[in-house]
């Protein structure tokens, strides 16, 4: 329960205190604050969080529905692990629709989202090269890396299949998390939004579509080498 320690409510005048405590603790296991397989066990969080058990039990509960938690006999709640076969769903659907996003960025996008496109490619490339060996801020990675792929979405112009994507959102940005706080793939990570971002400039669908897919495809690889070898610790 280390991690949790530093919990702190980001408090709402708009939303009440349950909706609070969940987006709180949702929030913290979406970025690994609270790791998978960890217990959530309502009389700590009450303390940390300074509110009652109830509104940590409806968050809880919520979690559940959204298959971030899960209840075990004799252990209770504790964050879902992250299983291959939930990795591969969402990274398949995810390839699918980043491969089109591809293809008709390179038609569609215009010279405005060019230039904002070559400024979040920079950026990237800042946020993985500023992250000290010790204290490497994922967050702005992240934060960098979605700026860099909405640029190419919203280029797209299709309202519905934007809105798909961020209905992936959520799931993605878990699987994110645990991929880009591996310092041994960053270089890797900024050679590859390189080769999307010079295909789109150019116009060239097919290496755009092919860039778009290893992207996802060298995501996939990752993650899994690192829920197995989570899996051969625990």
């Amino acid at each position: 329960m280390d991690r949790q320690e530093s919990l702190k409510l980001n408090m709402n005048e708009y939303l009440p205190l349950r909706d609070v405590v969940f987006n709180t603790l949702r929030r913290a296991i979406l970025t690994g604050n609270i790791r998978p397989g960890e217990r959530l066990m309502e009389v700590q969080l009450s303390q940390m969080l300074g509110v009652s058990r109830t509104p940590i039990r409806e968050a809880i509960r919520k979690l559940e529905l959204e298959g971030l938690v899960e209840t075990l006999p004799r252990r209770g709640a504790q964050v879902a692990k992250i299983s291959e076969k939930s990795l591969k769903d969402v990274l398949e659907v995810r390839r699918a629709l980043d491969v089109l996003i591809a293809e008709l960025a390179c038609i569609r996008i215009s010279e405005e989202q060019l230039m904002d496109l070559q400024n979040a490619q920079t950026q990237f490339e800042m946020a993985v090269k500023q992250a000290s060996d010790k204290d490497i801020d994922t967050a702005e990675i992240a934060k960098a890396d979605v700026e860099f792929h909405n640029i190419i979405m919203e280029a797209t112009g299709n309202e519905r299949l934007i809105s798909l994507v961020n209905n992936l959102a959520e799931q993605m940005y878990r699987y994110r998390f645990v991929y880009l706080k591996d310092q041994n793939i960053h270089e890797k990570l900024i050679l590859e939004h390189k080769d999307i971002y010079e295909a789109i400039r150019n116009r060239d669908v097919e290496r755009a579509k092919e860039a778009a897919a290893i992207h996802i495809d060298n995501q996939e690889k990752e993650i899994i080498e690192h829920i197995r070898s989570e899996c051969e610790e625990g």
